[in-house]
């Protein structure tokens, strides 16, 4: 196993070859534009199965094309059929794949993912989820946008995702049937309500199971005013403070990929019918926004060595890891129990 003191000083070096790239500007209005649009009323919601899931595909799938990404699945779409927790009825979802293709062809790929349901209605009203996950998508989308026209070192795939608040079943099918070959995907970064945070603060939790991650978390170059906390992975943050399991880095961590989620913590807002554009920190979105796509940057340039700690820390591994599901093997995401 690599020294600590040898790791911090690849992690350095790597940083400063990265530091240039990461200092581009991302599309700060089309950003705020994509979380408006995905976030109004005429998206009713977005839940998985409904006219307004079916138009967040439709723009998704339109804005997928204008940032150059080619599809993994025809016309980008990955259907799969699931069965919802207490519930025997088969139901269909939609995930939309794409890529950029890297300049290393065979070489270890990185996986972007957000999801782009929501709840629907709630009560009556609409619940049109601008944190939950709208901020996510867009974010996504606009970090396609920037590396669209590139030639990134390593191949990334930029996954919008269907049925998460139900049980993360577009994450499952992902990763059941990837667009390559999964022994190839070495990290996925989830993206998952990026908007609302009274202190500016972005939890980046993940390295707790795979603590590589940390020092390379902590090389990110880091846009004002967001504040990165690690941590949000392990029974010691308290309850409810474990994120394992609480979004779609879920089903790659259960498949023993490494994953790093970028989400803030609940808000008075989150489930609610108030979760609206109108109340999103735009400047706090923006700036988690530039975050994540200098992490997407830096990933990528730094993706074989983030692959060789992989395979350091598994053949170090005794424990096996265990599968959060129920006695019938479906996920169970956290508040579902």
């Amino acid at each position: 196993m690599r020294s600590l003191l040898l790791a911090a000083g690849s992690v350095a070096l790597a940083f400063s070859s990265a530091a240039s790239a990461q200092n581009a500007e991302i599309d700060r209005v089309q950003a705020l534009e994509d979380l408006r649009i995905l976030s109004a009323d005429d998206m009713d919601g977005r839940r998985t199965g409904t006219n307004g899931a079916h138009q967040a595909r439709s723009y998704i799938r339109a804005r997928m094309g204008e940032a150059g990404l080619r599809p993994s699945f025809r016309l980008y779409d990955q259907v799969f059929t699931y069965t919802p927790r207490r519930s025997e009825e088969e139901l269909t979802g939609g995930n939309l794949v794409g890529f950029i293709e890297g300049a290393n062809r065979e070489g270890p790929v990185l996986v972007v993912t957000a999801h782009y349901d929501h709840l629907g209605n709630c009560g009556g009203q609409i619940c049109n989820g601008a944190d939950d996950n709208a901020s996510g998508v867009a974010a996504m989308l606009t970090i396609a946008d920037a590396l669209g026209t590139t030639t990134p070192d390593h191949t990334i795939i930029f996954a919008a995702l269907d049925a998460e608040e139900n049980g993360l079943n577009g994450a499952r099918a992902l990763v059941a049937n990837m667009p390559v070959d999964p022994d190839r995907v070495v990290l996925n970064i989830n993206l998952d309500m990026l908007a609302i945070n009274a202190e500016n603060e972005l939890p980046a939790a993940g390295a707790y199971h795979f603590p590589f991650l940390r020092a390379h978390i902590d090389a990110v170059d880091v846009a004002e005013p967001t504040h990165i906390i690690q941590g949000y992975d392990n029974a010691e943050w308290g309850p409810g403070g474990d994120w394992t399991y609480s979004s779609d880095h879920a089903a790659f961590h259960d498949a023993g990929i490494p994953w790093i989620y970028y989400g803030v913590d609940f808000h008075d807002h989150y489930h609610q019918p108030t979760d609206e554009f109108e109340v999103v920190q735009q400047d706090f979105f923006l700036s988690n926004t530039q975050t994540v796509f200098n992490a997407v940057v830096y990933f990528d340039e730094n993706l074989a060595t983030i692959a060789e700690e992989l395979a350091t820390q598994r053949a170090a591994e005794s424990d096996v890891m265990i599968p959060h599901t129920d006695e019938s093997g479906r996920f169970i995401k956290p508040g579902m129990e």
